[in-house]
């Protein structure tokens, strides 16, 4: 038997599946596997990706985040939007720190973005434009605002590393289908980028306040990415006109974050502020041998989704 709690950030969906706390020790193939049989949203039960929460030497917990197909992303936002929530709740504090895999990073809860919901910071760090950190294979050092040949002759993109992988491009308006097809020939280009990139058009909404669409790499058109959505931000900031140090209202298909652009001895970090959202909790039962699962229990919470749709609602009234 396997507990999770269904939750998600800005409509980003995941499992969250407590390893520290109910003692499972799955192996690295099985997590692998979970993934693919649970986040199915045919057959399993629908994600974008599970969240394992581990025993940590170094921090209050360690998070690990497996996309749909099976594989791990080095970050996830959102994610750890939802980590920082499960970890603050059982610590009964309001600050702790999570380990990632490229940093312990901290994450408290801080004042709601939106009345009645419960917020929460996470830095995201490190950053870096160094294109070797993608990795992604280009003529120079960094890639700002750039035709990437290989991709398209009409974008110009800025690569940036925090710390997964992410191509981020300004546009007049966001074209799903364009948007679409360039993520997955990005995603097909092993020549240019080898590991896969995140791909994220970007609309300039005012000063401070942008909308943007990520194809996700792993997991494909997402509602949400948490590091897209902080990528995106740092690079509306250097290219245009959004500020340092100023709460950035970021919309999204799933609803809206703030994102704060931190700089220290040219060095940038980025504060993502949003949502973390239980939407059930749930007891199954995995068979991994035949790729099958069944229903034990599950309980909703209703009050968390009726409050979070009214966020949603007023963050769609924002797009223009």
């Amino acid at each position: 038997m396997i507990q999770f709690i269904k939750c998600h950030g800005s409509d980003n969906d995941f499992l969250l599946i407590d390893e520290k706390t109910n003692h499972y020790q799955f192996t690295e193939e099985e997590r692998s596997q979970l993934s693919i049989v649970l986040c199915d949203r045919n057959n399993g039960v629908g994600s974008d990706g599970i969240l394992f929460v581990m025993n940590s030497e170094v921090a209050e917990a360690r998070m690990r985040m497996f996309n749909s197909d099976g594989t791990e992303a080095e970050m996830c936002g959102n994610g750890l939007r939802c980590v920082a929530r499960h970890i603050i709740e059982q610590e009964g504090r309001a600050k702790v720190q999570i380990e990632t895999e490229k940093a312990v990073l901290a994450v408290e809860q801080v004042e709601p973005i939106y009345e009645g919901i419960d917020t929460f910071s996470v830095t995201i760090e490190p950053v870096s434009f160094e294109v070797q950190s993608l990795p992604m294979k280009f003529e120079k050092d960094e890639a700002l605002d750039v035709v990437i040949p290989e991709l398209s002759d009409d974008l110009t993109f800025t690569a940036l590393s925090v710390p997964n992988p992410h191509i981020v491009t300004i546009v007049d308006k966001v074209n799903q289908r364009e948007l679409e097809a360039t993520g997955k020939k990005a995603n097909n280009l092993s020549e240019v980028f080898p590991k896969g990139v995140n791909v994220s058009f970007v609309q300039i909404l005012a000063t401070n306040k942008i909308f943007v669409q990520t194809y996700e790499r792993g997991v494909g058109l997402t509602n949400a990415c948490g590091t897209a959505m902080s990528a995106s931000t740092l690079v509306s900031t250097i290219l245009g006109s959004n500020e340092v140090e100023t709460p950035i209202v970021v919309i999204n298909k799933g609803g809206l974050v703030n994102c704060v652009v931190e700089k220290a001895e040219r060095r940038y970090s980025i504060q993502l502020r949003g949502n973390a959202t239980n939407v059930y909790t749930a007891t199954i039962d995995v068979s991994l041998e035949n790729n099958e699962w069944n229903w034990i229990d599950s309980t909703t919470h209703q009050n968390e989704i009726d409050i979070y749709q009214k966020l949603k609602d007023f963050a769609a009234s924002q797009i223009y």
